[in-house]
């Protein structure tokens, strides 16, 4: 999965450093993404966390309008979802963190 997604940002003209961490609870700890919010990846881009196999039109949204916000996610592996394998088979709801509040930043 994680291989997919990579290639996935290459695609779309991120240039991608990769870090493999074995604790990534502190990572999570340090940005603050709640234990039901988070997924198996979390990503750090202009400053922002991506947590998940966030679609990359969130991804790109966020880079675009530059949110005063701390990231955006996806919990869990939603089939579908870059580098997860099957068809979609209901909305993604990716959120968006801001301090400690949680709240939408867009459905796709």
């Amino acid at each position: 999965a994680l291989g997919a997604l990579l290639e996935i940002a290459r695609q779309q003209g991120f240039a991608v450093e990769v870090k493999s961490i074995r604790n990534m609870d502190s990572i999570k700890k340090q940005y603050g993404i709640a234990e039901d919010k988070q997924s198996c990846h979390t990503t750090i881009i202009g400053g922002y966390f991506v947590e998940g196999h966030v679609p990359i039109e969130a991804v790109q949204k966020l880079l675009t309008e530059k949110p005063n916000i701390d990231g955006i996610g996806m919990p869990g592996m939603p089939l579908g979802t870059p580098g997860m394998p099957g068809e979609k088979r209901a909305s993604y709801e990716i959120y968006q963190k801001s301090g400690s509040d949680f709240s939408q930043f867009m459905t796709l």
